[in-house]
C-alpha cells in the first residue's frame, strides 16, 4: 500500500538554503525537529554608527560583554579594522541552559579610510560596551575661510 505524504513547498527552498549558507561558510538554518520556529547560528560582528563632523570621524561599535583587553583596533595601509572576541561563559553545573541565541567568538569589522582622515593620529576609547574610534581630519583636508577685503 502506497503512503500519502504531505507535500510541503517550501522545504526544496530550505534545503537549497542549506547548501548556500553552508558553501559560503556560514552556519545553516536549523529546523527543530519540524517545529515552526526556525533557528540560525548567527555570525557576530558588532553593529556600528559612522559620524562625521568638520573635525573627525567617529566610529562607535556595540561590543557587549566584550572586555577591554579582548579588543584590538588597527589601522594599516589605508584601513581600519576592529577586531576581538566575545567568550562564551561555561556552563554551571546547578544551571541547564535552555535556549542560547546570542553569537560568541571572534569578530573582524574592516572601514576603508577616506582621504581626509589622519591615520596617524586615530585614538579609541571603550566604555559602557561601547568602542569609539576617533579619525581626526588632517588639516590640510580642512576648508578654511578667507575673508576677502572690499577695496
Amino acid at each position: 500500500m502506497n503512503a500519502i505524504t504531505q507535500w510541503d513547498p517550501f522545504k526544496e527552498l530550505d534545503e537549497l538554503q542549506s547548501l548556500l549558507s553552508t558553501l559560503l561558510g556560514r552556519a545553516p538554518v536549523r529546523k527543530d525537529g519540524g517545529k515552526d520556529e526556525a533557528m540560525t547560528v548567527a555570525e557576530w560582528a558588532p553593529l556600528v554608527d559612522i559620524v562625521e563632523d568638520e573635525h573627525e570621524y567617529l566610529i562607535k561599535a556595540e561590543v557587549p560583554e566584550v572586555k577591554k583587553e579582548d579588543v584590538k583596533v588597527t589601522v594599516q595601509n589605508g584601513v581600519l579594522s576592529l577586531m576581538g572576541d566575545r567568550k562564551f561563559t561555561k556552563e554551571e553545573k546547578d544551571k541547564k541552559y535552555h535556549r542560547v541565541e546570542r553569537a560568541y567568538g571572534s569578530f573582524v569589522r574592516s572601514f576603508s579610510l577616506p582621504e581626509d582622515a589622519d591615520e596617524n593620529k586615530v585614538s579609541a576609547d571603550f566604555k559602557d560596551g561601547v568602542l569609539q574610534v576617533h579619525l581626526p581630519k588632517s588639516e590640510k583636508a580642512r576648508p578654511k575661510n578667507i575673508e576677502v577685503k572690499i577695496a
